[in-house]
């Protein structure tokens, strides 16, 4: 098969995808999920449903897609803020204080029936544990620099930081976001 007809074929099947995972998400906002079906789906998306079943087998595998996307979107932005802040504990700022947002902002999901479909299984684990390891190694880094606490490990500060920066999505105002994270950084410094 010529290179431009399998670029194509793919461009194609990207955009069905994409059409799919978009009108996916748009009826659960507007409907919730036990009301979203596949022919819903495909008309929103402007596909046929047999077209739709090609590459989605239920509207769970579409939700699914589409979270991955959002996780991957999400570990996008970390690693920018990460990459564009200054000292080891600059860039552990800067990747807290984007965590801490990300979950203020994705509060709405939590707890909705939503949530139960999406954060459950291996996906949840493995962005879980990348999360982690991120943490843990602006840690290492900011602990070797001599600017946080060395008493505890980096495994454990991680584990600290994530549990408390997990609250954000609990709060009312970015401001209360950006306290949350303060106060994370606090008890992250060395004791004098």
């Amino acid at each position: 098969m010529p290179k431009i007809w399998t670029d194509t074929i793919e461009t194609h099947r990207r955009a069905v995808q994409e059409a799919a995972i978009e009108a996916t998400a748009q009826l659960v906002a507007e409907h919730g999920l036990l009301s979203v079906t596949m022919s819903q789906i495909a008309e929103k998306a402007g596909i046929g449903r047999a077209t739709l079943y090609k590459y989605f087998p239920d509207v769970e595998a579409v939700l699914h897609a589409w979270h991955e996307r959002q996780i991957s979107a999400h570990f996008e932005l970390l690693a920018h803020a990460r990459d564009h802040a200054g000292t080891p504990t600059k860039r552990l700022e800067a990747v807290m204080r984007a965590y801490a947002l990300i979950a203020h902002e994705s509060h709405e999901h939590h707890g909705t029936e939503l949530a139960a479909v999406l954060h459950r299984g291996q996906e949840k684990v493995h962005a879980h544990q990348r999360l982690h390891t991120m943490i843990r190694d602006l840690l290492a880094d900011a602990v070797q620099a001599g600017d946080l606490r060395g008493d505890a490990s980096p495994d454990e500060l991680a584990t600290y930081s994530l549990h408390a920066l997990a609250a954000a999505s609990a709060l009312p105002s970015k401001a209360a976001v950006h306290r949350l994270v303060d106060v994370t950084l606090t008890g992250l410094q060395a004791p004098h």
